[in-house]
């Protein structure tokens, strides 16, 4: 049902919903405790893919979401010895050529780029410091276009010979390279952190460096939209009631459907006002609904 219904609820007309022609989107995780029933511990184990022991089995969840909505549009479910890059692939395949999709540092991979790229859709993400892209060239407002190659399976004189290929304008393999266009800024709120971002948007004319800056801090939207889930639609500090994995994966499921339905409402009513989705309180609105439970819901039961 939550693939079948779940889809973007801006317009054209929603408050900061669009960079240009894009839809912004955020892609990340967030973990739910489970009660630790023998069922659950089977299958969902207390144990992380960082390698650490937790209190409770918990179920990894990662989303895409509207940013301005914060509808979630798609999502993965698993148990926390899944990273969230792994469960990020199965998602990239739901990305469509009007959307740009945001994402932090600890989604990069070179493949999972390339696939997601591949549907047309726009990307702006947050890459490790590890990462060193080829410089090509500079653009006036301050951001410059590199080549990135495969990290294995490359010598370095077939390194060298792509990066000749990238500064003579040649096609490349989108296998064994891809150009990029590289944003690198500092935050200003003291501590003075360095962000590196990649962007398949190559022409500065589309979108600047400081769009760009200003588009990846909407991101955290997908953060408050999460908050919204298991703050006040979940409860603070509560884990989840089901006992086996099937009805694990069921709640989870319902609360997903339940948000989106919640900021779908929220969405067309702020656009209607023409104001930003933001204004309207998450909180408030979900006690109206409770109040009015006995109402036609948002989706069909």
């Amino acid at each position: 049902m939550f693939e079948r219904l779940a889809r973007p609820a801006a317009t054209e007309t929603t408050s900061g919903a669009w960079l240009g022609r894009w839809r912004l989107m955020a892609i990340d995780g967030f973990i739910l405790d489970l009660p630790d029933s023998p069922a659950n511990l089977a299958e969902f184990p207390n144990d992380s893919a960082g390698g650490y022991e937790t209190v409770y089995p918990q179920a990894r969840v990662v989303a895409m979401s509207e940013c301005a909505s914060h509808a979630i549009v798609a999502a993965d479910v698993s148990g926390c010895w899944d990273s969230e890059q792994t469960l990020a692939y199965s998602l990239y395949g739901r990305l469509t050529p009007e959307m740009l999709l945001t994402a932090d540092r600890g989604f990069y991979s070179f493949h999972a780029w390339q696939y997601a790229s591949s549907t047309g859709a726009q990307l702006l993400w947050r890459v490790q410091a590890g990462l060193h892209p080829y410089w090509l060239k500079d653009l006036d407002d301050g951001s410059w276009l590199a080549v990135i190659t495969k990290p294995t399976k490359l010598r370095q004189s077939q390194k060298d010979r792509l990066r000749a290929d990238a500064r003579l304008g040649r096609d490349l393999d989108p296998d064994r390279a891809v150009i990029v266009r590289v944003v690198d800024y500092t935050v200003s709120d003291g501590k003075g952190e360095h962000i590196r971002l990649i962007t398949t948007i190559l022409d500065s004319t589309e979108a600047t460096a400081q769009q760009l800056a200003a588009c990846y801090q909407e991101r955290w939207e997908a953060e408050t939209g999460f908050a919204q889930l298991k703050i006040h639609l979940r409860g603070p500090g509560r884990i989840l009631r089901s006992r086996t994995p099937g009805l694990v994966r069921q709640e989870i499921w319902a609360y997903l459907l339940t948000h989106w339905a919640l900021a779908t409402l929220i969405c067309t009513a702020a656009t209607a006002a023409g104001v930003d989705p933001d204004r309207i309180k998450f909180l408030a609105t979900l006690r109206i609904v409770r109040r009015s439970v006995t109402d036609r819901a948002a989706f069909s039961p």
